[in-house]
């Protein structure tokens, strides 16, 4: 009761549900936020949770259409009235901050507490590379292992899925941004990006291609994500439907560690599902991999296994017709545990074949690889690296 009632206050001043009627539909989901110590809290969290208790369900759900427009007109600003209100068929719906459309401007307006901590106003690209230290000078060696850059805390995305869409029953097409921010730096670092003169296309269940991110996410402390995600029309883009608009919180100490869960980000024209995991002591792998020696043209499908954890990184699924270079990814990895990549390839008149290529996670150094294969030879590049702190990121955050 004692965090509840320093919340209010809280919630007066942004917006929050504060009538009776609210705090009643509140006080369930208040239990599992209650169970939280003070300090694991922001001044400016929302009052409900976002992370599943049973991350292991990735069922998809039916969620009425119009959900969160019908908030907005009837001017109810709860989380209930914006969102389901338990979870359904084991996947929970992810907290939407008040105040974080970008349809209507409001994610740039107001002096919310949460929008001035992680730089909503600085629409910038987080300047951090990969690969920072991979190579470092100033290793400090103890017993064969650097004692000056350690493995820290890491996010990773596993996918994100086109969970429900209420437009047509076929295919769509899909742009707009996914992106989080950590305590590295707390600017842009895009999973998702796709301008809409380049849309994808996609349809209901299918996974969303993932850019990004740029470097590996660190999990130190919370982790807001940004998303903008719209449908194109055949018409102007002021015609075009929104299918996820806002901002959510995810906090680190309520993962479990190396334990996948799925949460839901729902919208006006559907539901955007998203699996990750909380890796403690891991490192950041950059994965490169170049085709080359191309006998004909065949179709190719890369995922990538981490940490011992049976959930799929979709890298690449594509044809190849010449010699190529896929794009960079980056990957988080426990270290000294096995990552995995599965090349599986074939050609439209045959069966498909798998090739493997594992790797123990370091905290410096590469790795590489060549497989030859009937279709073409195969050359795998790993990068390891720890995500840069103190100075190593102050340092290139503080660019112009």
């Amino acid at each position: 009761m004692q965090i509840l009632r320093s919340i209010l206050p809280l919630l007066r001043r942004s917006d929050g549900a504060t009538s009776p009627s609210a705090m009643h539909r509140l006080s369930s989901p208040l239990r599992s936020l209650l169970s939280f110590t003070t300090s694991t809290l922001p001044s400016w969290w929302p009052l409900r949770r976002v992370l599943p208790h049973n991350p292991a369900a990735r069922r998809v759900c039916r969620f009425p259409h119009g959900s969160r427009s019908m908030a907005r007109s009837s001017g109810v600003k709860g989380w209930d009235a914006q969102m389901p209100g338990c979870p359904v068929d084991g996947v929970c719906p992810m907290a939407i901050f008040p105040k974080s459309s970008h349809h209507d401007g409001s994610m740039y307006k107001g002096r919310h507490a949460w929008k001035k901590e992680y730089r909503i106003a600085d629409r910038n690209q987080t300047w951090l590379e990969p690969m920072m230290l991979a190579d470092p000078t100033d290793c400090c060696i103890l017993d064969g292992a650097c004692m000056r850059h350690t493995p820290s805390g890491m996010f990773q995305i596993f996918s994100l899925k086109l969970a429900k869409i209420h437009v047509g029953c076929g295919p769509v097409e899909l742009y707009g941004y996914i992106a989080m921010r950590d305590d590295l730096d707390r600017l842009l670092n895009y999973v998702v990006n796709f301008k809409r003169d380049d849309p994808i296309i996609v349809e209901q269940g299918s996974l969303i291609n993932m850019a990004g991110p740029k470097r590996g996410i660190d999990s130190h402390g919370n982790i807001l994500i940004e998303y903008d995600m719209r449908i194109k029309t055949a018409e102007e883009e002021k015609h075009d439907l929104q299918l996820i608009d806002g901002a959510s919180v995810i906090v680190s100490k309520a993962m479990r560690n190396c334990h996948t869960f799925t949460s839901r980000i729902y919208g006006d024209c559907g539901a955007v599902d998203l699996t990750a995991s909380r890796l403690e002591n891991a490192v950041e792998a950059t994965l490169e991999v170049v085709i080359s020696e191309v006998q004909n043209s065949f179709n190719l499908c890369l995922s990538c296994f981490t940490s011992g954890l049976n959930e799929e990184i979709r890298l690449f699924n594509g044809t190849i017709g010449d010699s190529c270079g896929l794009k960079r990814s980056v990957v988080a990895v426990v270290m000294a545990s096995w990552m995995t990549l599965k090349f599986k390839l074939g050609a439209e008149s045959s069966s498909s074949a798998e090739h493997h290529c594992s790797c123990i996670a370091n905290d410096h150094g590469i790795f590489t690889q060549k497989m030859k294969t009937d279709f073409a030879l195969l050359s795998v590049k790993v990068t390891w690296s720890t995500l840069p702190r103190g100075c190593h990121a102050h340092s290139s955050s503080s660019q112009p």
